[in-house]
């Protein structure tokens, strides 16, 4: 189902701040099932100052980080929970991790995440990003929750 929601919704759902919050916007959502989101990667970002200079590349722990973040929101968003109300969503493992492509500043990053199964709160999830249908990452993501 298509959404809308802005930045100042995904932190009541997430933790993470600047600049460790790597999701501006979700405009899909479907609770227990399926989550679309995005990143607009610009030049700005602190660590381009160091990942390289001169040719720019977001680090793929990030993008990895950003594919968990867009889980968060399905699983928080699923689950009625904020981290407000004591409680934590752990990134907590990455199968089967994939990168295809680079990102780079003016990319606007895709992240999609599919529920594979929620046992025992926690949370396995089929993930991927994407530039321009290109795909950028995939993984199978762990995330855990837990009272903060």
């Amino acid at each position: 189902m298509d959404v809308d929601i802005k930045i100042e919704e995904i932190k009541q759902y997430l933790p993470h701040r600047y600049p460790m919050l790597f999701l501006d916007r979700v405009t899909e959502l479907e609770l227990g099932k399926y989550v679309k989101g995005y990143k607009n990667i610009t030049t700005n970002e602190p660590f381009f100052m160091g990942h390289f200079p001169g040719k720019e590349i977001m680090p793929g722990v990030l993008i990895v980080e950003a594919m968990a973040q867009v889980s968060g929101i399905l699983g928080f968003k699923t689950m009625n929970k904020t981290p407000e109300e004591g409680s934590i969503y752990y990134f907590v493992g990455a199968d089967n991790l994939r990168f295809k492509r680079p990102a780079v500043p003016g990319d606007k990053l895709v992240l999609e995440s599919t529920v594979l199964t929620n046992k025992k709160g926690v949370w396995k999830f089929d993930c991927v990003a994407s530039v321009e249908n290109e795909l950028v990452a995939k993984a199978t993501i762990l995330c855990a929750d837990r009272p903060k």
